[in-house]
């Protein structure tokens, strides 16, 4: 059996998957229900989701929705592995609230989804550092055809 690639997902990804079902994010949710992914996070990035799902916005939408912040959660650990927060990586990101998943993803080789525009900046120096970085969802088809 082939090893499923691992993927770190920033927040505003996985407020895509869980809450607002973006259709970009269906190759990822495939891919992750089929266990050809496997979906790494920190505590510090569920402790972030935590955060977010408080923030006023994304209240009313998850209420639109009838979604709880304990579903969401629920969600985020069924889906996810927690595993130990990284060291911190040879590149440094604007915005310091992304560094976790860029330190996450370089320790693991990982593919990183984000739509941060600071993430973005280093999908250069990012690459040479063994991360196969993407900003939306829906291009994972293009980032692993092996894997999808």
């Amino acid at each position: 059996m082939v090893e499923p690639a691992h993927v770190v997902l920033d927040t505003n990804i996985v407020l895509d998957l869980f809450i607002f079902k973006d259709v970009q994010t269906q190759a990822l949710n495939d891919a992750l229900s089929q266990s050809k992914l496997a979906w790494l996070a920190t505590a510090a990035m569920r402790e972030e989701l935590e955060r977010v799902l408080a923030y006023p916005k994304i209240s009313k939408r998850m209420a639109f929705y009838a979604l709880s912040v304990d579903e969401i959660l629920e969600k985020f650990d069924a889906g996810s592995r927690i595993v130990e927060a990284p060291t911190k990586a040879s590149v440094t990101c604007k915005d310091p609230d992304d560094q976790k998943f860029i330190d996450l993803a370089v320790e693991h080789s990982a593919i990183l989804l984000s739509k941060d525009q600071a993430v973005l900046c280093m999908a250069k120096r990012l690459s040479a550092l063994g991360v196969i970085y993407t900003g939306a969802a829906g291009a994972i088809k293009a980032a692993l055809p092996q894997v999808l």
